[in-house]
């Protein structure tokens, strides 16, 4: 079985590969008693604030980046489980 897992130098080198196409969203923190759950700490990335509206596009470019484009391009179709 190939080991899958990912360790922070490849998210970090990942994030400086899609940074130039990729906007920058906000981070904010909320208490979870504002939400009806237990008073914690919750950490929310706002990525509906992307073009797509949708976390995806990150993962799409990092996969598109790392990989050799044919020339006929690359068309991707999703019913939102990209």
């Amino acid at each position: 079985m190939r080991d899958t897992t990912i360790g922070r130098d490849q998210i970090a080198a990942a994030a400086l590969k899609i940074g130039p196409y990729i906007g920058r969203t906000p981070v904010i923190e909320v208490d979870g008693h504002d939400l009806g759950l237990n008073s914690t700490r919750l950490v929310l990335k706002l990525e509906l604030f992307q073009h797509t509206g949708s976390f995806k596009t990150r993962g799409a470019f990092n996969n598109l980046l790392t990989r050799e484009i044919p020339a006929s391009g690359v068309v991707a179709a999703s019913g939102g489980n990209h």
